[in-house]
């Protein structure tokens, strides 16, 4: 367990190495996705422990739609499979359950059961687990952009003001408008980028790169992170 009490409001990982933690033993990406969501069960079940108040995962970027159409289908089949199975341990363990992401691109099917989770964890308060799917940085920033520009053409007092707009209420028109920015990222399998992800909210975040891969990175690897998390020094720019 991590002695040191400086626990992130926000952890956020990038969960890589699915495919190749299954070639290493013979088998399809699949198996190594499948694996993976037995991590994603034991670091949620960590940050509760830990004190986390969110924890964000990169399940499936734009980028992932570019992926073999039948990997593509299995990774939402897993998807909606685990929500279904993990909803009576969220309600049961205080997880309000979020999807943030560029929705249109998802089938009916899934959206309807992301909709139900959401709708039944809503209420829920001891960990909020925000799952970025069909996500990029990019997008997020874009489509922030043009909400913005939208209000601006059809208010002229709304265009005005854009002079004195500050950061923070630029980030107000981001997807994740009401979730603090991570306080610590981190990223398995070795890979040292943050492959468009959060590329505003993670300004300040400290980064954590280890080469272990994902379906492998359970409670020990977690607090690990957090250890070195609660030795960094985060001076935002100032002097201390």
């Amino acid at each position: 367990m991590v002695v040191n009490s400086k626990i992130p409001v926000h952890v956020s990982i990038i969960m890589d190495g699915n495919g190749r933690w299954a070639k290493e033993r013979g088998k399809e990406r699949y198996y190594g996705h499948a694996e993976g969501v037995e991590s994603v069960r034991a670091c949620t079940e960590e940050a509760i422990r830990q004190g986390v108040r969110y924890l964000s995962l990169f399940a499936f970027s734009e980028e992932n739609w570019n992926r073999p159409e039948e990997e593509v289908k299995a990774l939402m089949e897993l998807m909606v499979k685990a929500m279904v199975n993990e909803l009576p341990s969220f309600l049961k363990n205080g997880i309000r359950f979020m999807v943030i992401g560029n929705r249109a691109r998802l089938d009916s099917s899934l959206n309807e059961q992301i909709d139900e989770c959401m709708r039944k964890t809503a209420d829920c308060s001891n960990l909020s687990l925000v799952i970025f799917m069909s996500y990029s940085g990019r997008w997020d920033v874009l489509q922030a952009a043009r909400r913005l520009a939208l209000e601006a053409a059809s208010d002229p007092a709304r265009a005005e003001a854009l002079g004195n707009m500050s950061a923070d209420d630029f980030s107000r028109y981001l997807s994740t408008s009401g979730i603090p920015d991570p306080d610590l990222i981190i990223r398995t399998s070795g890979e040292v980028r943050l492959s468009n992800y959060l590329l505003w909210q993670c300004a300040y975040s400290e980064l954590y790169f280890t080469d272990i891969l994902w379906p492998d990175f359970r409670e020990k690897e977690f607090d690990a992170a957090l250890a070195e998390y609660a030795k960094r020094d985060r001076r935002y720019g100032k002097v201390k």
